[in-house]
């Protein structure tokens, strides 16, 4: 049984990335979301969580929208000679898209818990929010933020609906281990199929373990913690 081992590498690079970009813009999104109580709180909510309740084809079609040859970003690339649809980078878009609103919802949830009288004397004593939210809010909301890793990395590899929207499946290129398989299962190969299946299901098990892990390690810390102050 001959395996072309890309969709490997395309998945777990693709999986990379996109857990890179959405850790950036995630916590910032989130950590902006807590504190804001303007009356367009539940709007903003909406949309940045609807990718995760929406189909994942849904998804592709609107990036492919934004993104295509006559899409506002696609228009503007193509002035460029550039394009998106059908490339690696489109892949990346596509996961992190998809990703974006565990990162988000988790993050976001961690930043709420923070003490808010923690924040407020940090203001007293001078710091401004940009240290506030590096210094303070964020190793405050670290466990949720790592959760938000876990899961947006794990969103992101089992990404396939959108990706084959705006990438395709092209060998090589685009073709992640999602699309190997159920490529390989409309070709009648059971084999390679299987043999995925169980790549990703390991690497997904991993994901959950190092999740578990890592939640125990902090409920002992903070036991610690607590019983210190005691």
């Amino acid at each position: 049984m001959n395996i072309n081992w890309s969709p490997l590498w395309i998945s777990i690079k693709t999986s990379f990335l996109s857990t890179i970009i959405t850790f950036v813009i995630g916590i910032i999104v989130s950590y902006l979301m807590a504190n804001y109580k303007g009356r367009y709180k539940g709007i903003l909510d909406g949309v940045f969580t609807l990718p995760l309740v929406l189909p994942p084809t849904v998804v592709g079609f609107f990036l492919l929208l934004l993104i295509g040859k006559n899409g506002y970003v696609g228009k503007l690339l193509l002035n460029f000679d550039m394009t998106l649809v059908f490339s690696w980078s489109a892949t990346v878009i596509a996961s992190t898209a998809v990703a974006f609103p565990m990162m988000y919802r988790t993050s976001r949830a961690a930043f709420e818990q923070i003490d808010n009288n923690i924040i407020c004397a940090a203001r007293t004593l001078g710091l401004s929010e940009w240290k506030i939210f590096y210094k303070i809010a964020i190793p405050l909301a670290w466990p949720g933020i790592i959760a938000g890793i876990v899961l947006s990395f794990a969103r992101a590899l089992g990404e396939f609906g959108a990706t084959l929207m705006i990438a395709g499946n092209i060998p090589g290129k685009t073709q992640t281990m999602p699309l190997a398989i159920f490529f390989a299962v409309e070709g009648g190969d059971m084999k390679i199929a299987m043999t995925w299946v169980i790549i990703i299901t390991l690497i997904s098990i991993s994901m959950i373990l190092i999740l578990n892990y890592w939640s125990e390690n902090q409920q002992k810390i903070i036991g610690k913690v607590k019983r210190k102050g005691v």
